[in-house]
């Protein structure tokens, strides 16, 4: 008789947690991520701000032949770009000069190897955000391309209000064949399901350096990245979240606006780049990590009670509406973030990619201090 009394508590205990978890995940959903699903921006009055784009090429070479005459080709009137050679061992320096012939709109800035005396991109990109004529920066990485010839435009139009400071944009990968991209696409459109939501809600927290805009005088009033120049990640993620407030930043989502990368191509290098960006999240202002841990951590609690509220058919009526329920919520939301980031092919996968990463991301967070990563290529 004790022993059932006990497996009776035991499974309500269960349930009750597995009750609250879907209600949390019900908030995230409808009170944040909706945002981002149904959102309608407001048409910014037309402008043409003089932009630079600051770009951080290490042995990018076959990179800057591809995508560096998509940068200076923008359908814009008053941009420079400004490429910095951060120690290249390549043939980058002279492909460089031979663009700047071409291209008077180009900036070039070398760095020798004996320069850097700090691990990672935050030494180079300093030194491209100061070597910038204008005030607004935008930046990008050399494995980027823009979505169209209108990127520089659509991205400035965001700073139509005097007190915007910051810009966050959206930066895809390449859709190719393969589970690995399929992951690495549908991870990057979770982060930014979730950074772009949360701006929306008025609790930026991060961007990301692959489109990526703030003004020059943000950059020198917050003494750049001196706070955390030990950690050789986190040139995006760490200044936003230190910088970033409701008033100073917007979202900008048209699809023109957006950046495409080229995905890494061995889950080796995917996992590393995962464990690396993880290692600056400690970093965050504590309510940032707060909120950032209590989805997961009642995603993890809605699966797992849910799987052992279904083996043991408890209370049936009240659990499996309640999962139908989440279910239901997060597809909606999904195709609705879908649409806006251009991103394609996962919506009836996504509860099977969830499980996945929920995983996933707990053995990377476990194993990232193992092999940490010094360099930031």
């Amino acid at each position: 008789m004790f022993q059932t009394y006990f497996s009776e508590l035991l499974l309500y205990i269960i349930l009750i947690v597995f009750l609250t978890a879907t209600a949390v995940q019900l908030i995230y959903f409808w009170f944040f991520y909706s945002r981002l699903a149904f959102s309608r921006l407001p048409s910014p009055k037309d402008q043409q701000l003089p932009v630079s784009v600051v770009v951080c090429a290490r042995n990018e070479y076959e990179n800057l032949v591809i995508f560096l005459p998509l940068i200076l080709e923008q359908n814009y009137p008053d941009f420079e770009v400004v490429v910095v050679n951060d120690a290249s061992d390549d043939e980058s320096i002279y492909l460089l000069r031979d663009f700047a012939e071409k291209y008077p709109n180009l900036k070039i800035v070398d760095l020798p190897q004996s320069l850097n005396f700090f691990k990672g991109k935050k030494f180079p990109l300093s030194i491209g955000i100061k070597s910038a004529k204008n005030e607004i920066i935008l930046l990008t990485d050399a494995d980027c391309r823009p979505a169209s010839k209108d990127w520089i435009n659509v991205m400035q139009l965001r700073y139509d209000d005097p007190d915007t400071e910051i810009v966050l944009g959206y930066g895809g990968y390449e859709r190719s064949g393969g589970i690995l991209n399929r992951l690495i696409r549908f991870d990057t459109l979770r982060v930014a399901m979730s950074y772009l939501s949360f701006a929306l809600a008025g609790l930026p927290y991060m961007g990301v350096g692959r489109n990526l805009s703030y003004r020059k005088s943000l950059f020198y009033r917050n003494n750049g990245f001196i706070s955390h120049y030990q950690i050789p990640s986190g040139d995006d993620d760490l200044f936003i979240n230190q910088v970033a407030k409701s008033a100073n930043t917007h979202i900008q989502i048209a699809k023109e606006a957006h950046t495409i990368s080229i995905p890494k191509k061995s889950w080796t290098t995917w996992v590393r780049q995962k464990r690396r960006h993880l290692s600056t999240s400690n970093q965050y202002k504590w309510y940032h990590k707060l909120l950032l841990a209590i989805y997961p951590l009642t995603e993890g609690l809605f699966f797992a009670g849910f799987l052992f509220l279904a083996i043991t058919f408890y209370l049936p009526l009240c659990v499996f509406p309640a999962f139908a329920l989440r279910l239901i919520s997060s597809l909606i939301v999904y195709k609705g973030v879908m649409k806006r980031l251009n991103e394609k092919n996962f919506l009836f996968i996504t509860p099977f990619l969830e499980i996945f990463f929920l995983i996933f991301n707990i053995f990377t967070y476990l194993t990232r201090k193992m092999n940490p990563s010094k360099n930031w290529k």
